[in-house]
């Protein structure tokens, strides 16, 4: 017979609560008795725990709820080392909110997300459809906590809407553990809150709005592995929500993520079902969507399809309501930045860079890290036509920002920027540029290596 492992998330929780095994056993069979459970622990079946014995499934409800309302926070079956129920339904929000609040505690502790995978993508990863995700609302009742209303659901998309703000004008470095710390210490307290029905689907829906944000900034900082985790517990929470539009969003957002890691193929299955998961969207969705279709259409070699898709994507906006709020910020400057994706993987440099300056010269100058992105690409795209000059003046233009910016994404393009200057630094533009550099960049980006191109 295997040698049973020691329960070391419990031995720490036990630790952090200040109790004896007595304690723990008396206070799991009270739980019992709350629930109509005739329990009879005592610090014998403690000690047998913390040996790595199971209890059976309404014990382990028991002793999670007694340590959460000792420590006064929400414990997950994971943190206690113990596999959380199922009562034979393997999709209910009970495990929806379980792996929310595990997700995000491991990404607030940096010393924990190496267990994450958090830098691997993986093209295998399961995706949930529709109908596998959609009216999972039913949600946990410990009678702890109190009742929520739509002012709630309002402060959870205010909080959105702020650490949005944060990543646009200083990237996601910074502003993701915000994101993971509202994700666990409000979004996932108030999932278990009693509500209205209509309640909890709002909330529902504006936790998958954050858990989206949280995956974009994950991406942002080249945790992929971590992106995708937090991508899928967004797409979950939509189908709770039954929110079609951030279903679709967060399977674009996925397909984006896929083509700047070069996986053509992926890109294109999540951008075709993202299309596909929203039928009846209005002309700016539809440019949204289809013009994520056609840059990953043209990855996998379909210029055709690519450029047929493009101009629907293109025909679509033009009949959008200029009045309307722009769907995932998707305006002019976002379908020439998708055109510009679009021929750079059809091989056409040149009007790439064309796109790509014409999306510059339409964003607003609000988002200071796509600014600096944005100039840095069409600096390595300039580079490639051998407009060194040109190349340059965008690069110093990404530069001059640079250091109000924490982006995995612009670290790496700064990396690309010093490795292509550096064999041309006899011109005074590019030594210039590279004197400038070697001043304002820290010296982890000054190797010049630099690994694949993210979109």
């Amino acid at each position: 017979m295997a040698k049973r492992e020691s329960n070391t998330g419990l031995e720490r929780l036990l630790r952090e609560s200040g109790w004896t095994y007595a304690q723990l056993a008396r206070a799991t069979n009270q739980i019992g008795t709350e629930l109509n459970t005739r329990l009879r622990y005592d610090e014998s079946a403690v000690t047998h725990w913390l040996g790595g014995t199971i209890p059976r499934e309404r014990a382990r409800r028991c002793v999670v709820e007694a340590l959460s309302r000792r420590l006064n926070r929400h414990v997950t079956y994971t943190e206690a080392g113990f596999p959380a129920p199922r009562n034979g339904q393997p999709d209910t929000e009970v495990d929806l909110v379980e792996g929310l609040i595990e997700l995000g505690r491991q990404d607030m502790d940096s010393s924990r997300r190496g267990i994450l995978g958090v830098g691997l993508f993986s093209v295998a990863l399961a995706v949930p459809g529709w109908p596998d995700v959609v009216g999972r609302a039913e949600a946990l009742k410990t009678g702890r906590s109190a009742r929520i209303g739509m002012s709630d659901v309002e402060m959870v998309r205010s909080m959105t809407d702020r650490v949005s703000d944060l990543d646009d004008q200083f990237g996601g470095r910074h502003a993701r553990p915000l994101a993971a710390t509202i994700l666990v210490n409000t979004v996932a307290e108030a999932l278990r809150a009693d509500a209205r029905p209509e309640v909890r689907k709002a909330m529902m829906s504006a936790a998958s709005d954050l858990c989206y944000l949280a995956g974009y900034m994950a991406v942002d900082e080249g945790l992929h592995g971590l992106a995708q985790q937090y991508y899928v517990k967004a797409l979950e929470f939509a189908g709770g929500a039954e929110d079609h539009l951030t279903y679709c969003t967060t399977l674009r957002g996925m397909s984006v993520q896929a083509a700047g890691l070069g996986h053509g193929s992926k890109a294109l299955d999540l951008a075709n079902a993202a299309a596909a998961a929203s039928p009846a969207a209005g002309p700016r969705m539809r440019a949204f969507l289809v013009g994520q279709q056609a840059h990953a259409a043209a990855m996998t070699g379909d210029r055709t399809g690519a450029l047929r898709q493009m101009n629907e994507a293109e025909q679509a906006l033009s009949r959008a309501d200029s009045q309307l709020p722009a769907i995932g910020r998707y305006d002019a400057a976002a379908l020439n930045f998708h055109i510009a994706e679009m021929r750079l993987a059809l091989k056409d440099v040149k009007g790439s860079v064309e796109s790509l300056s014409q999306s510059s010269q339409l964003r607003r100058s609000v988002y200071r890290r796509s600014r600096v992105r944005h100039n840095a690409m069409l600096a390595e795209r300039q580079f490639r036509l051998g407009h060194l000059e040109a190349a340059c003046h965008d690069w110093k233009a990404a530069l001059a920002e640079y250091p109000l910016v924490q982006s995995g994404r612009v670290d790496t393009g700064m990396q690309t920027m010093m490795r292509l200057i550096r064999p041309h630094t006899g011109n005074p533009y590019a030594r210039d540029l590279y004197d400038r550099a070697r001043v304002v960049l820290p010296a982890r980006l000054m190797g010049g290596v630099t690994g694949v191109r993210r979109a």
